[in-house]
């Protein structure tokens, strides 16, 4: 079985990845999806394998169709240049970048951090990609695959904070025909003063701005895309209210929960003092929090997709019963290899049995 042999092979090497550089290691990995993408046949049987196909699984969320709620996160392809590989391993939905509108290096190396005892990846990579023009031509060449494509978008560095609406503009016109939906990433702790975008007054008129850029692309195109909002763990009760009432009131069509944390509590790897934001399984119980939060605010109306500290499939039911109706992996993937994607969806499986519940759909918020 491929996904014997995957969870075997990772085993092997994840201990060779996991003596290399860390930035090194991830970009050896981005290689070998590419190399796997020029062989249509072997991407074809390792969905066939891979991919847990039952309709109790399946998620409709406005118009888009999820053939499950496992999606890889933002930050694996940068790029967008192996999103076909990774909807390949199973996953319900791929979200690409964080693009900005010019390409840029981020910040300096090295910014990547594995801290094993914690289960967790410290990163301060600063939006490190090769812009929206590069990515477009990716799009414009790739195989699409038949799972949802959603767009993270940035801010450039450079950009002063008053201009950066037009920027996230930029990248939803150049990218709108390209993506199912989009994120605006206001919530990474890597590029300085970006998370002050979260703030009421700035998150108005950056909101406004860009919604305003959506209403005159549907006129042109006669197409929806929805944007979503991914929020920092970092927020109190108070601001976050604020931001989804907000994000709600001019009509935001999604939150995602959480971004990366500045906080370093109960870490105890020797690299838990590094700066930038922490991933993984620290991550857990606020990301659970946060969800839990938004689904009271929304009332359960507006979509909710959880990230933050998901390694099996009891991670991924628990932030979907406090009311995610998607989640996302990414560190999760980094620590258990590319089986994780199916031993998620079949443990959800079994989850909804036990509850005697007939759609995964049925078990969003229940705990909320």
């Amino acid at each position: 079985m491929i996904r014997k042999d995957l969870h075997t092979v990772y085993s092997v090497i994840k201990k060779c990845l996991f003596r290399m550089e860390p930035e090194r290691a991830h970009q050896w990995a981005v290689n070998a999806l590419q190399a796997a993408q020029q062989t249509p046949v072997l991407l074809w049987a390792l969905e066939r394998k891979q991919a847990v196909r039952d309709p109790r699984l399946a998620v409709q969320s406005g118009q888009l169709h999820f053939p499950n709620p496992v999606g890889m996160a933002a930050g694996f392809d940068k790029n967008a240049t192996i999103y076909p590989a990774l909807a390949a391993l199973g996953f319900g939905f791929v979200e690409v970048g964080t693009l900005t509108p010019k390409p840029q290096p981020g910040n300096s190396r090295p910014r990547l951090y594995r801290l094993e005892e914690d289960d967790a990846v410290i990163n301060r990579m600063g939006f490190n990609n090769k812009g929206i023009i590069q990515a477009a031509h990716s799009f414009s060449t790739l195989h699409r695959p038949s799972v949802p494509i959603g767009i993270n978008l940035g801010k450039n560095k450079k950009t002063p904070q008053e201009e950066a609406a037009g920027d996230y503009r930029t990248g939803l016109r150049a990218l709108y025909r390209h993506g199912d939906y989009f994120v605006i990433n206001i919530s990474s702790p890597n590029t300085q003063g970006l998370r002050d975008l979260q703030h009421a007054d700035s998150l108005q008129f950056l909101l406004s701005d860009i919604l305003e850029e959506r209403e005159e692309l549907r006129r042109e195109t006669g197409e929806v895309r929805p944007i979503f909002v991914k929020l920092a763990p970092d927020l109190n009760a108070d601001m976050m209210t604020e931001t989804v009432q907000i994000g709600v009131k001019l009509g935001i069509d999604g939150f995602i929960a959480v971004n990366t944390t500045r906080s370093r509590k109960d870490l105890v790897s020797p690299h838990r003092t590094e700066e930038g934001g922490l991933s993984g399984r620290p991550l857990s119980s606020s990301s659970t929090e946060a969800i839990r939060l938004i689904y009271r605010v929304t009332e359960g109306q507006i979509p909710i997709i959880g990230v933050g500290g998901i390694f099996d499939g009891k991670d991924a039911y628990q932030k979907i019963r406090a009311g995610a109706s998607l989640v996302q992996i990414y560190t999760g993937l980094i620590y258990q290899g590319p089986s994780i994607v199916r031993s998620i969806n079949q443990k959800l499986l079994s989850l909804l049995e036990r509850d005697g519940l007939d759609s995964i759909q049925e078990a969003v918020g229940l705990d909320a």
